[in-house]
């Protein structure tokens, strides 16, 4: 070999004697030798002409009397300059084929040169160096990308600190640190640190990251750092690899279409991992695969979901769609293919056009739904306004209960008696039952005569009534009161003529309500209507309807107010006004 190169060189000095100019035949800048390192470690460099580009190694030229020059270009500069070897502190060296520098500093990034030549021959090539500065608080900088290393799930495997060899002496042990993520590694499950080695006796997913060697050394009394970073990945075991399993299309499943619609299959395969393997996926309709569609109503879109439970593997979906799909692309052949290195799957997609409804189903279908949202309709509208809805057929189709029964008063209104719940009775009550709905009242301290028993007129006045309005509140619970008396008339009556109705308005909560059995029973068979103060003032509110529709129906007369004198002072002037409308 060292012969051979010296013929060539000497051909060459031959060829090239009676030439009086230099060449140099420059290769140019080779960016796949890039080289980066950290600010303050060691670095060296090996001119790439003896690597790539030559067949000889560095004795041999240097025997053939060639020579290696080193030049340089810093960054942001355009001028090149040999490189300066003899610094007082011997920070930058040369040995051989090989560029040291102890340590590498941020102003040293550029582009460098290495040149073989002599007085007649010249060749040289370029290569960058970027000096970088590791992140704050960080182990490393994120501008330097580590070296991805995989590791297949459940194996035993061994993590190797590279590109450590020649820094330091033969005789020299360095201290070796291992981080994962730049925290220390010590006592971590399953990884063991062997000095320029971790051991992994159990991969697991979880054990993902960067995971950084930093070696340290002494030399000439001083002390050095490197430091080398790599990316653990971790893939599926390859006792899992298999070939290609398509989920869709599959013979249970069958495709319908109509005739003018858009034509959607789905083509879904699980591919493993296979380390070092293609992945392959595609539609063929009726002989023509994907390459050779033309009909721009056709397309053929592609989606990738990565396994979460298995690394490395992925379900790829493949959509094929055509649009306006006419009967004969219905009879057509449209098969799915996928395919790795360890094997081919092909399944026929089974398309038929779908036979659309009859007439007659889609016109029970309307009528059916037109009924069902008629009765949900009238649902919604009886459940909102049934108060209205049943005082309406009151007014214009009920039965007038006032007509033959022999009754005097329409409603007896039985109350505890005390200035609030009288009131409530004779100004509320009254004022509404009587001038607004036409009822007439009676009302025992109003309507009763001077000198009479209490007991008898009472229940003389129930008996010629058709309805017992009784306004309850905690005052009426009180035992041997006026308004108990009339609630045990009231009963009694109801259940022994069944002639007259009780009413109950709730003015005020009860809590006690159990003291007095006959209240209890009342409530207890009979609906309760709710005064809510202020809420329930307003004449055509929820307290009037249903007050009004627990009444007897009467129907209008042509004198609206049912009157009658008051024999209470201060309400005698509803009495003058009840005259003054009789006079009219």
């Amino acid at each position: 070999m060292k012969i051979g190169f010296l013929v060539i060189y000497l051909l060459l000095l031959t060829i090239t004697r009676d030439c009086t100019c230099e060449r140099c035949d420059d290769w140019g800048e080779d960016t796949r030798k890039l080289t980066q390192a950290y600010d303050g470690e060691p670095v060296r460099i090996r001119c790439p002409l003896f690597e790539d580009y030559l067949k000889h190694n560095y004795s041999t030229a240097h025997s053939a009397g060639l020579t290696l020059m080193w030049y340089w270009i810093g960054k942001g500069k355009d001028l090149e300059e040999p490189i300066n070897i003899r610094l007082p502190d011997n920070r930058i060296s040369k040995d051989k084929d090989i560029l040291w520098f102890r340590p590498v500093i941020l102003n040293d990034t550029g582009n460098y040169t290495c040149m073989l030549r002599n007085t007649t021959f010249c060749l040289k090539i370029a290569f960058p160096l970027e000096v970088l500065k590791k992140d704050p608080n960080s182990c490393v900088s994120n501008d330097k990308t580590p070296e991805v290393v995989t590791f297949q799930l459940g194996d035993t495997a061994t993590l190797t600190c590279p590109d450590t060899k020649g820094y330091y002496p033969a005789d020299v042990t360095p201290t070796v640190n291992w981080y994962r993520n730049c925290l220390l590694v010590d006592q971590f499950v399953d990884r063991h640190p062997q000095g320029l080695s971790l051991q992994f006796s159990n991969v697991l997913q979880r054990y993902e990251g960067n995971y950084t060697c930093i070696v340290s050394y002494e030399e000439n009394a001083r002390a050095y750092n490197l430091t080398r970073t790599f990316y653990v990945k971790t893939i599926a075991s390859h006792f899992y690899a298999r070939a290609p399993v398509m989920i869709t299309p599959n013979d249970k499943q069958t495709f319908e279409f109509l005739v003018g619609g858009e034509l959607n299959i789905e083509c879904k395969v699980y591919f493993s991992y296979v380390n070092n393997s293609f992945t392959d996926i595609g539609w063929t309709v009726n002989g023509k695969t994907e390459g050779d569609f033309t009909d721009p109503r056709l397309h053929v879109n592609e989606s990738v979901t990565m396994d979460p439970t298995s690394p490395g593997a992925k379900t790829v979906t493949k959509e094929l769609r055509i649009r306006k799909i006419t009967p004969d692309e219905l009879k057509h052949n449209y098969t799915c293919t996928a395919r790795n290195t360890l094997g081919v799957v092909s399944r026929q997609a089974l398309v038929r056009e779908k036979v659309g409804t009859p007439r007659y189903i889609t016109e029970l279908a309307c009528g059916l739904g037109a009924t069902l949202f008629l009765v949900v309709c009238f649902v919604v509208v009886y459940h909102v306004y049934w108060l209205e809805m049943v005082l309406f057929y009151r007014a214009h189709f009920g039965t007038d209960e006032t007509i033959g029964d022999g009754k005097e008063y329409d409603i007896y209104v039985s109350y505890a008696r005390n200035a609030e719940e009288e009131e409530f009775v004779l100004v509320t009550l009254r004022g509404v039952l009587e001038n607004e709905f036409g009822y007439k009242l009676c009302i025992f301290d109003r309507d009763s005569l001077p000198g009479g028993i209490v007991t008898d007129e009472t229940l003389n006045f129930i008996k010629k009534s058709r309805r017992l309005l009784v306004v309850i509140s905690p005052s009426y619970v009180h035992q041997g009161t006026q308004a108990l008396l009339e609630l045990k008339a009231g009963l009694e009556t109801m259940a022994s003529q069944g002639n007259i109705r009780i009413v109950l308005v709730q003015y005020k909560p009860i809590k006690n309500r159990e003291k007095v059995k006959e209240l209890k029973l009342a409530q207890s068979v009979l609906s309760v209507i709710k005064w809510k103060g202020e809420k329930s003032k307003y004449p055509g509110g929820r307290f009037w309807k249903q007050l009004h529709i627990a009444l007897p129906v009467k129907k209008p007369s042509s004198t609206k107010n049912s009157c009658s004198f008051q024999m209470v002072p201060q309400y005698l002037e509803f009495g003058t006004e009840c005259s003054k409308n009789i006079t009219t």
